[in-house]
């Protein structure tokens, strides 16, 4: 009860000062699948957010680099999955800019391109463990509020405020459906159609 009581004030302090409500779904999209969408979806619904924005980043600032497709292709394909959805906009500002991406520096870019926004920064809950290893956590904070979505096996213990949200628990991943593509196994149903059309076309992630 406590949490819809604060998430029902804060509503009702941005529908006041006409302040856009804006969630943030990054990542590699390597390549977007239903899971991401279902997860974009329900906290779009749950915390009444305006508008979710898809950021595919240029190069992730992990320690365990991961090698992607050209980022315009994969934006292509984000494109291609949020478009009957007026809620879910692509953003390219991260492959616009080039380089490593980093979260700090995207979320200034985008106070200034989209003013007069409070901005979520939707995570799951593997990653809210890390996040004092983010690059300028302690300023990032400042600037977004963060949103978890829950997941078995993880406790979710952080010194930074983050709203959590539940969610279907679907097990899909963007290397599994990769390594389903090699194996020329159906990815039908694990991503949208529209999506497993433009891989088939294009022959991604086939190593014949």
């Amino acid at each position: 009860m406590e949490k819809v009581q604060v998430l029902t004030a804060t509503t009702r302090d941005l529908e006041a000062t006409n302040i856009k409500r804006i969630g943030i779904m990054g990542g590699t999209f390597n390549p977007i699948h239903n899971g991401h969408l279902i997860i974009a979806e329900q906290v779009a619904s749950q915390l009444a957010l305006d508008q979710v924005l898809f950021l595919p980043n240029n190069i992730p600032p992990h320690v365990d680099k991961k090698k992607a497709i050209e980022g315009n292709v994969r934006a292509e394909m984000v494109n291609l999955a949020i478009e009957d959805n007026s809620h879910f906009k692509l953003e390219t500002i991260e492959l616009a800019k080039g380089g490593v991406s980093y979260s700090y520096n995207t979320v200034l870019a985008l106070k200034k391109k989209y003013p007069a926004t409070s901005f979520y920064f939707i995570i799951g809950a593997d990653e809210v463990e890390y996040l004092p290893k983010w690059y300028q956590i302690d300023e990032l904070i400042k600037e977004v509020i963060f949103v978890a979505v829950r997941r078995h096996g993880y406790q979710g213990k952080t010194k930074y405020q983050v709203i959590w949200v539940d969610a279907p628990l679907i097990e899909i991943s963007s290397t599994d459906i990769r390594k389903r593509i090699e194996q020329h196994t159906s990815i039908k149903y694990l991503v949208p159609q529209k999506v497993a059309n433009f891989i088939e076309d294009r022959r991604l992630y086939q190593n014949d």
